[in-house]
């Protein structure tokens, strides 16, 4: 019966492959029951014991395989496994310590044994698949040539390359026997409707992939190279990490694969990839057997500074441990399982020599291995012979390294959580049962899915350490984190750095001692791989177009942006108030300017005070000489207001120096505008009067009746009195004010007095405008009055300066930002101020004081005798 369910097995496996090409090893090259009998007879098992409950065991005992001419014209040789591996035989070894423990102890299985069969993968899928038909089958320890009943097989523990282990857990799951794996961590296991049956006691790779994204970006690694195995826990762990990647700055410079069936032509090409990237770190998902001729040709190629990041798979390799290997493979880092503590394993694997074990071929590879001779007396041996008794050991690390078992500790593991899955099922009660009607299992017939639900809920303890399985057949994600660093014999050690605990937050996963770390080259300094060199504070990323995003230019941030990170993608801008320094790195607040008592407003101060004063002086001399005839001829009255009005104008400009305040602005404005408009007044009265006396002289003509002193100061009073209501109205509706200008410059703040309305300022300066002109048209027509001083004549000059000033203002200011045009304002007010004192008073006090003899009536009427 059970030939007939294994045919129709392989046929559905066949057709599966040809359905899937992308697991050719599925396929079984048998097409009779005659053949199937013959293979699984000259398959032989490495290790068989009787017990009153089996369970199965498949290990890649060989890391190669030579595949027979399968040319269908003879009968097909044996597949014949090369590379025997003492780490695969000493997991072997740990599954027959566990059962014997088992057997032994008064707790665990009372009054029940167990067996075990364990048979050899090859680390190949298909040399898997004949493991596994062997395994069910029921092959005797004598060999038998015939296919026998089924066995009582209950669990397998295997296998474990995902590859091997897919297969296996294929040709299991119609008998629902469970199956739980020691060393296959691919994701694609968590697929419950593909893999019912399927348990593993190491972490998933979606944890490992999780945990090697945190260290590559730990390490700030952004431009990593991707090499997998040709198989299934390859290409899912490759693909579990590139979508862990998306999103971060990591970016993956290349892609290779080693071929399942090594290919060296395909190998070199490969490190030729690695030896022109500019990724000098490469995180390798690949099996032991696989990397093992890979590196002997990247040792032959003589290929250093590459920073390896090591899978689960082979991290804690042995068979990388010698000194040859350090040069090249040190400083390695990954993530391996979690190491325990099995007590009696070193004193076990001392047990297995060719004495013990003479007609086993398992032994006999183990001694060519370690010692290079041959315990057997054959003659076809390639070993020298030995006596089989020589002693194990330390150096023999491959196969004695007890001391922090990971792999093997799986193994021991696996197995007891078969035998108390099997204890809890013999304790069942009749009536209390899980099973229908609540039933339990028979103990003389249980049916491997019977097993499966207790290994499903499964809970004991192995030291400190909880083993179980979730829901998906996971157990507890934990890593430790291992570095390959020299030993005192040169040799390689693997040295805890760190761990990674699954079960904590998001963020606290890994814990890594970086003072610890040996990196390649035997450095202490993280190595650097990045396609472009970091961007440091001050620049953005500006990436290339056509290449990978980790490929970019380092840009300066403009003005008023800034990036206080390193390789920050955009720079940003600061805030109004704020500039960026001169490194683009953080914002300092805005420098502050306005017309302060600096270089230039001490100047304005001290030409405005020098002003004030020379106005002050001219009114005192004209004060002393106001008797004269030069002073009462030029009506002293007005000139005296002329005078007082300088003044304020020299002092108003005062106003405009210092920090804009409210009051400030109003003031500036409307002292400046009302002294000038009272200045032009009292300058329009004068000119006035002038016409006056010049017409006067004329007979029947007596105008000067109305240019009296009173209707004088009525002049003076109601032309200044129209610039006040004008200032009135600008301050009552829209007045001046502080502002902050940050439009013109943007690295600076200009403290400025806004207008408020502009209508009403430029009224105020189209009235003193209007003045102006009005006196300049006057004093023009009054320039050719007869006598030695025609006043006239230097009004009409000072009103041509004073126009030019301020014809010359306007653009100038309107062109001027802040504390520019407030200094534009004053020049021009002090420009403008001094043209009137010079032009008006200067000819006056050069004849008071320095020629007093022409200060007389006859001469300043021009009737002085000659």
């Amino acid at each position: 019966m059970i030939l007939l369910v294994f045919f129709r097995l392989l046929y559905s496996v066949s057709i599966l492959t040809l359905t899937n090409p992308s697991t050719p090893s599925l396929i079984l090259p048998v097409t009779s029951a005659d053949e199937v009998c013959t293979l699984q007879s000259s398959f032989q098992p490495g290790f068989v014991a009787k017990g009153d409950y089996v369970i199965g065991g498949i290990f890649p005992l060989h890391y190669n395989q030579e595949m027979p001419d399968l040319n269908s014209t003879y009968r097909p040789p044996p597949v014949k496994c090369n590379g025997f591996d003492p780490r695969a035989f000493r997991w072997a070894q740990t599954m027959r310590l566990a059962v014997e423990e088992i057997n032994r102890s008064p707790e665990l299985l009372p009054n029940h044994t167990l067996g075990y069969k364990i048979f050899d993968s090859c680390a190949y899928p298909l040399t898997g698949q004949r493991a596994a038909l062997a395994v069910l089958n029921g092959l005797s320890e004598e060999d038998s040539p015939m296919c026998e009943g089924a066995s009582p097989l209950l669990a397998v523990v295997g296998e474990s390359g995902s590859a091997q282990s897919i297969v296996v857990s294929r040709i299991l799951r119609p008998f629902r026997i469970p199956m739980i794996s020691y060393f296959s961590s691919c994701a694609c296991f968590t697929d419950r409707r593909k893999f019912p049956t399927f348990f593993r006691v190491i972490p998933n790779d979606d944890y490992q992939v999780k945990a090697i994204a945190q260290l590559l970006l730990r390490f700030n690694w952004t431009w990593v190279g991707l090499i997998r195995g040709d198989h299934e826990y390859g290409r899912f762990a490759v693909q579990g990490l590139v979508r862990e990647l998306q999103g971060t700055p990591v970016c993956v410079a290349y892609q290779e694969m080693i071929p399942l069936l090594y290919n060296r032509k395909r190998a070199l090409e490969i490190m030729q990839v690695m030896r022109s990237s500019m990724a000098k770190v490469v995180v390798v998902f690949s099996a032991e057997g696989e990397m093992t001729p890979f590196l002997q040709d990247y040792m032959e190629k003589n290929i250093t500074g590459i920073q390896w990041v090591a899978s689960e798979a082979w991290v804690t390799a042995s068979v990388f441990t010698g000194s040859e290997y350090d040069p090249y493979l040190g400083g390695t880092i990954g993530f391996g399982i979690r190491k325990g503590h099995i007590p009696r394993l070193s004193d076990y694997l001392q047990t297995v020599n060719p004495q013990t074990y003479p007609n086993n071929v398992l032994v006999e590879e183990l001694w060519e291995a370690l010692y290079g001779c041959s315990p057997s007396q054959s003659s076809q041996s390639q070993f020298s012979p030995c006596s089989g008794q020589e002693s194990l050991l330390e150096q023999h690390s491959a196969y004695m390294n007890t001391s922090s078992p990971r792999v093997a500790y799986n193994v021991y593991k696996a197995v007891y959580a078969v035998a108390h899955s099997l204890h809890n099922l013999l304790l069942c009660q009749a009536g209390s049962g899980p099973f229908q009607n609540k039933s339990c299992a028979q103990s003389n017939d249980i049916i491997p899915w019977q097993l499966q639900y207790y290994l499903q809920e499964v809970t004991f303890n192995i030291g400190e350490e909880e083993v179980n399985f979730d829901l998906k057949g996971d157990s507890i994600p934990y890593y430790d984190i291992i570095n390959w660093q020299r030993g005192s014999g040169g040799s390689i050690e693997f040295i805890n750095v760190g761990l990674f605990d699954g079960t904590k937050p998001a963020g606290e996963e890994l814990v890594i001692e970086d003072d610890r770390i040996k990196w390649a080259g035997h450095q202490s300094e993280v190595p650097l791989s990045v396609c472009s060199s970091s961007c440091l504070p001050g620049y953005r990323k500006a990436v290339r177009r056509g290449e990978p995003v980790c490929c970019f230019d380092c840009v300066p941030c403009d003005n008023g942006k800034i990036s206080n990170q390193t390789n920050s993608v955009d720079c940003t801008f600061c805030r109004e108030d704020f500039w960026s320094n001169d490194d683009r790195t953080f914002c300092i607040p805005k420098k502050v300017e306005f017309l302060a008592y600096d270089t230039l407003g001490i100047i304005l101060t001290v030409i405005s005070v020098v002003g004030a004063c020379l106005t002050i002086a001219v009114f005192a001399v004209f004060f002393h000489h106001r008797n004269t005839p030069i002073v009462r001829v030029n009506n002293s009255e007005l000139s005296f207001f002329i005078l007082f009005a300088l003044t304020l104008c020299f002092l108003c400009c005062l106003v405009f120096i210092g920090e804009p305040t409210f009051w400030s602005c109003m003031l500036r404005h409307t002292a400046f505008s009302i002294t000038f408009s009272l200045c032009i007044s009292c300058i329009l009265g004068k000119t006035l009067v002038v016409l006056a006396a010049f017409t006067a002289t004329r007979p029947g003509d007596n105008m000067m009746k109305w240019l009296g002193p009173k209707q004088q100061r009525t002049i003076i009073f109601s032309s200044t009195l129209v610039q006040v209501v004008i200032c009135a109205a600008w301050l009552i509706d829209a007045p001046p004010y502080p502002s902050r200008n940050t439009k013109y410059e943007r690295s600076k703040i200009i403290l400025e007095c806004s207008v408020g309305s502009s209508l009403a300022f430029w009224c105020v300066l189209g009235y003193i405008g209007l003045q102006a002109c009005l006196c300049f048209v006057l004093a023009f027509l009054a320039r050719k009055l007869p006598g030695n001083f025609n006043e006239a004549k230097f009004i009409t000059f000072s009103m041509l300066i004073f126009c030019a000033v301020w014809l010359a203002f306007i653009p100038a200011y309107i062109s001027s930002p802040g504390n520019y045009a407030d200094a534009v304002e004053s020049f021009a007010i002090l420009a403008s101020s001094f043209g009137l004192l010079f032009c008006l008073f200067a000819p006056k006090c050069y004849i008071i004081i320095l020629k007093p003899e022409k200060n007389t009536k006859q001469h300043l009427m021009g009737k002085e005798k000659k």
